[in-house]
């Protein structure tokens, strides 16, 4: 049988995880089984993921790449050591090293995969997401919503029928979901969120606060330093768990400017009180969403049973005293908010590979899905009147059609455009994309038909049919944001399988690198001697003391400021102070 794995692709970090004896697994080679979803170049020009990238974006942030999930779906070109890649390049190396974890642990290559996305992204983020996997090598048996994969695995431990809540707050986005489980069968019967609102948010309320301070307090310029900037970011983001279990936390970076040639170093506390007032606009956002949830389920608060939290962000104390005071209950907390998406996506997946389980999954589309045409809104005539084809919360896979007509005799052409959302004139809608039909001669008033076909993964599909002639009319899209077709998936595995192979595959290291990484590297070209020291410091921070931790990463950002500066005395210096600092960590 051909293994399928389950993957929860995370805007701060992912999981794979696949049926072993049964039972659902999250494939770790760690004790917590995190993968923080960051890419970037090392100082030798090789690739490196996960947890090293990680490390490394503190003091090479124009080399290390972050929270790429949110730009899934768009056009942006990223920048990581002086080379651009696509959102879909990106993502697709964080797969690829989920793959290859999978591998070593099942012992056979891995081929195929079931992936979660946010139930609120749209069409394009979906196709994105699918391309990931392609470019990756990996056939995308399926896509699935976040929180009905979590309901997934809260439905392996518990068979009565229930209506829970998910309240999915990660890094950077956030879903709620009302689902109902009935005899085996996972149902959702409402989904909302919001594609731009997660733990990155909160990151960055705490990184303005402290800039304001220092600039203000301080008298140091910071903002325009992308390498103190990466620092404040890490701090804030350490902060922000802290205060999930403490009540107040001290905000420390040494070294964060000079002013009247002294050291200026950072000293600041935040209490929890402090935080939640940060972030109050931001969690009234998820509340209203909760709200909306359940009008849509069309349920009052007390029908729930049960709340389940999903990602990261829901360790904030607030957020389960909020959801106490709108629904009347505690969440539960005996899934792991980090693993169960990932832990859903291995069960869908041991569905698709035909291994027994009792759950019936049936999904719903977050969106509604239309097209344009003349019309009244609010009983005022326009020419972009929303058709609804397919509207938000039904239940997938879905397909409806809708007679339009043509305006002029013998008319050439017609323009269907093709809109997900929920306003009544189209183009303040999402535009998926634009299709530019041929007509064949026929009088005004002749029908048209347009077919909307939304599959089990969310991804949609148009046709059109001349009714008086039987015809399917074909279609080009003019402006759909990621469609990209064959072409591009083929180049985009090429260069992402050559770095690779230039990073990882010893025996092709050699011939592969000058190719791949021309340009890697930091402003001035570090000695080979502190190049290697700071890689042998990087690789230790996951072992040592936060103490430790942050004393090796102010003096790397010593050593990188004073290269960087031309001043090698200086260098030297810090790095006399790492190599004794090292050796007595060691």
């Amino acid at each position: 049988m051909e293994p399928i794995v389950g993957i929860d692709l995370g805007t701060t970090n992912s999981e794979i995880a696949f049926i072993i004896d049964e039972h659902p697994e999250v494939i770790t080679d760690n004790d917590d089984g995190i993968f923080p979803s960051c890419v970037g170049i090392g100082n030798d020009g090789k690739i490196i993921v996960g947890k090293e990238a990680k490390n490394q974006a503190i003091v090479a942030p124009d080399r290390t790449v972050l929270s790429i999930k949110r730009l899934m779906g768009t056009n942006q070109q990223i920048t990581m050591a002086n080379k651009n890649y696509t959102p879909q390049e990106i993502s697709a190396i964080i797969l690829k090293a989920l793959k290859e974890r999978a591998e070593k642990k099942l012992g056979k290559p891995i081929r195929k995969a079931v992936i979660t996305v946010p139930a609120y992204f749209t069409d394009a983020q979906r196709k994105a997401t699918r391309e990931a996997g392609e470019i990756a090598g990996l056939n995308v048996v399926r896509i699935i919503n976040e929180p009905t994969a979590a309901a997934l695995a809260y439905e392996g431990l518990h068979k009565e029928t229930q209506k829970i809540l998910i309240y999915d707050l990660g890094g950077g986005t956030f879903d709620v979901s009302i689902v109902k489980i009935e005899d085996g069968v996972v149902e959702v019967l409402s989904s909302t969120g919001d594609n731009h609102l997660g733990g990155d948010d909160f990151d960055q309320k705490i990184l303005d606060r402290l800039i304001t301070y220092i600039e203000g307090e301080l008298g140091v310029t910071v903002r325009d330093n992308p390498y103190v900037i990466s620092r404040l970011r890490r701090t804030s983001e350490e902060a922000k768990k802290l205060l999930s279990s403490a009540p107040f936390a001290t905000l420390e970076e040494d070294h964060i400017g000079k002013k009247k040639g002294k050291d200026v170093h950072l000293s600041y506390e935040m209490s929890r009180i402090d935080f939640e007032n940060l972030i109050e606009d931001e969690l009234s956002r998820t509340m209203e969403s909760v709200t909306k949830a359940l009008n849509d389920a069309s349920l009052l608060p007390s029908a729930i049973d049960k709340i389940i939290l999903v990602g990261g962000s829901t360790r904030i104390p607030k957020i389960s005293e909020m959801l106490k005071e709108k629904i009347g209950q505690l969440p539960h907390s005996e899934i792991d908010p980090d693993l169960c998406v990932a832990i859903g996506a291995s069960i869908q997946a041991g569905r698709e590979m035909g291994v027994h389980t009792s759950s019936v999954l049936i999904d719903i589309t977050p969106y509604t899905f239309g097209t344009s045409a003349i019309g009244e809104v609010n009983g005022v005539p326009v020419l972009d009147m929303f058709v609804s084809l397919i509207n938000r919360n039904t239940k997938l896979p879905a397909k409806k059609s809708e007679v339009f007509a043509t305006i002029f005799d013998n008319q050439k052409m017609t323009e269907v455009t093709v809109f997900q959302g929920e306003n009544p004139h189209a183009y303040d809608n999402i535009l998926i994309g634009k299709y530019q039909f041929d007509l064949t001669k026929a009088p005004a008033g002749s029908k048209i038909i347009i077919d909307f076909e939304l599959d089990v993964n969310g991804i949609l599909k148009v046709l059109a049919i001349e009714k008086h002639t039987g015809r399917r009319i074909q279609a080009t899209i003019e402006n759909a944001f990621s469609n990209e077709g064959a072409e591009f998936i083929d180049d985009a595995r090429k260069r992402i399988n050559g770095l690779w192979q230039s990073s990882f595959e010893e025996d092709e290291i050699d011939d592969a690198s000058d190719d791949e990484v021309d340009g890697a590297g930091i402003e001035n070209e570090l000695p080979k001697d502190i190049s290697e020291l700071i890689q042998r410091a990087e690789s230790m921070m996951d072992s040592v003391s936060p103490e430790d931790k942050d004393e090796i990463v102010n003096l790397i950002e010593d050593i990188v400021d004073a290269v960087n500066a031309g001043n090698m005395d200086e260098a030297k210096q810090h790095k006399q102070k790492l190599e004794d600092l090292l050796f007595y960590i060691e």
